[in-house]
């Protein structure tokens, strides 16, 4: 075998850095989104709280319409470059709400528009990037693996430098600045989108030199003119900025909407003649084990909300010489990642050497356990602290340090377990399950940030009360512990369906 045959192809890096560029935008934005509606919009924290759940739940969702236009009508190149101008735009909107940010009257429509826009466009980029990296491998290639390793790790590279950058530039502690993290946002999107038009052509082809990721043949070629995609692009961009208001403003709507889409796959599926019983047992593990994962988010996604807020207030953040701005504490969980992903990686290997590796269900009830751990070591750090009392930074991080570790065990399994027991012919709309319960967690996870016990206020949740930051955080030892027991409980019912 030649030395090039044994190379990953250039097109890889290009979908890496065009990759890197956009989870810098969007980790970016996250880390500052609650701290500048509340420090510059004078949102209170549980309508902060509230829009962080909106926001994050339909950036989960649009992928399932954006997914189904590329594939039947604009491919995936052109999807790609769409979703990133339209992100683009999103975050320059951003950017002048944050110049205008002490007129109401301005901003909030701005700040609505910018943040439509940045869902729309995450709907058409996020599902394609990924499904091209495959694409670039001819079918049983055995580098496919580290391929998705490779880009997975650009991932991480934007999702640790997004928060640093647009924190230093925005969260400064001028609530005028934060328009220079949105900027910042905006300006990495662009990158984005150049790296990809640049390099497309040239790089972006198949084992075989054939290009990848173009329009279907059979595409109308009506859907094709750039003045149309214009404007289908603006009217689905309204209609998200609708949705979002709605969710936010009018009525919360989205649990219902998430809870109707799962419903309606799973009738889909189960009334299926042409599945037999093993394979519907199969479907129903992957259902099973995305009902836990919920659980897992909700918990996890406090990232953006109310660990923010705890970051901000109650963590010592003077270093004496240096005060660190909170949304740095938003890059620990890429770089957690980078750092500990090879070490699961082999701790998996040696256990399957010696035939003790867990089965996968098993594997998320321990990534549920460590997230209940992290919770459980910063409960222990702020309990009996008063109020007002700044605890040190290692609480956080070691809760971070164990978040990753229970990350590395479910999320990266999940979607593993997706791809072996998945139905082909429902494939795509199984991994929308995944996608689906990961918008209901996200949404959820806004929800759970608003009982934060802002200014001393008692707060409940299905009659648990919550009167300070120990019982916040005890909230979630106990719900992410109670489901990791139970699905440890289940693991050997589930593993052994999964084996039929």
């Amino acid at each position: 075998m030649s030395t090039t045959t044994q190379r990953h192809p250039k097109g890889l890096y290009v979908l890496f850095a065009t990759e890197m560029w956009e989870r810098f935008n969007y980790y970016g934005m996250r880390a500052i989104l609650v701290l500048f509606l509340v420090k510059a919009m004078a949102f209170n924290q549980i309508d902060a709280s509230q829009v962080y759940g909106s926001y994050t739940g339909l950036i989960y969702l649009t992928p399932l319409l954006g997914g189904y236009i590329a594939d039947r009508y604009w491919g995936n190149k052109r999807s790609i470059i769409a979703g990133g101008l339209v992100m683009a735009i999103g975050e320059f909107v951003l950017f002048f709400c944050g110049h205008f940010y002490d007129n109401a009257a301005l901003a909030m429509p701005l700040f609505y528009t910018g943040l439509g826009c940045m869902i729309a466009g995450n709907g058409f980029f996020k599902p394609n990037i990924s499904s091209m990296v495959g694409q670039l491998y001819a079918k049983g290639d055995s580098k496919i693996d580290a391929a998705y390793t490779i880009f997975y790790m650009g991932i991480n590279t934007g999702g640790a430098l997004g928060p640093i950058v647009c924190g230093f530039f925005g969260d400064t502690g001028n609530n005028g600045d934060f328009k220079w993290a949105f900027l910042a946002g905006g300006v990495a999107m662009l990158l984005s989108v150049i790296t990809q038009i640049v390099f497309q052509k040239k790089y972006l082809v198949d084992a075989d030199g054939v290009s990848i990721g173009d329009v279907p043949k059979d595409a109308p070629k009506i859907l094709q003119k750039i003045p149309v995609m214009i404007g289908l692009l603006f009217l689905l961009s309204l209609l998200t900025i609708a949705l979002v208001y709605i969710d936010i403003k009018v009525v919360s709507y989205l649990f219902w909407l998430l809870i109707a889409c799962i419903l309606l796959i799973a009738f889909i599926i189960f009334s299926d003649t042409s599945l037999d019983g093993i394979q519907k047992k199969k479907v129903a593990v992957l259902f099973t084990v995305s009902f836990f994962v919920i659980f897992f988010w909700s918990a996890f996604e406090q990232a953006g909300a109310s660990l923010t807020f705890f970051a901000s207030e109650n963590t010592q953040r003077d270093l004496g010489f240096y005060v660190v701005p909170t949304s740095f504490f938003q890059s620990l969980n890429s770089i957690f990642v980078v750092a500990l992903a090879p070490l699961v990686a082999w701790i998996w290997i040696k256990l399957g050497k010696a035939k003790r590796e867990p089965s996968s269900p098993f594997k998320m009830a321990m990534g549920l356990m460590l997230l209940a751990l992290g919770y459980l070591w910063i409960a222990t750090g702020v309990n009996g602290v008063g109020t007002g009392v700044k605890v040190s930074m290692i609480w956080l991080i070691g809760m971070y340090m164990m978040h990753t570790f229970g990350e590395l065990c479910l999320s990266p399994i999940g979607l593993s377990l997706f791809n072996k027991l998945a139905p082909l012919k429902f494939a795509s709309i199984l991994m929308a399950v995944w996608f689906t319960a990961n918008a209901f967690a996200n949404k959820l996870a806004g929800v759970f940030s608003t009982l934060y016990p802002e200014n001393g206020k008692t707060t409940s949740f299905a009659g648990y009360q919550i009167t300070n930051l120990h019982e916040f955080f005890m909230f979630f030892v106990f719900m992410a512990g109670i489901a990791s027991i139970i699905l440890f409980l289940l693991s050997s019912k589930l593993k052994n369906l999964m084996e039929q």
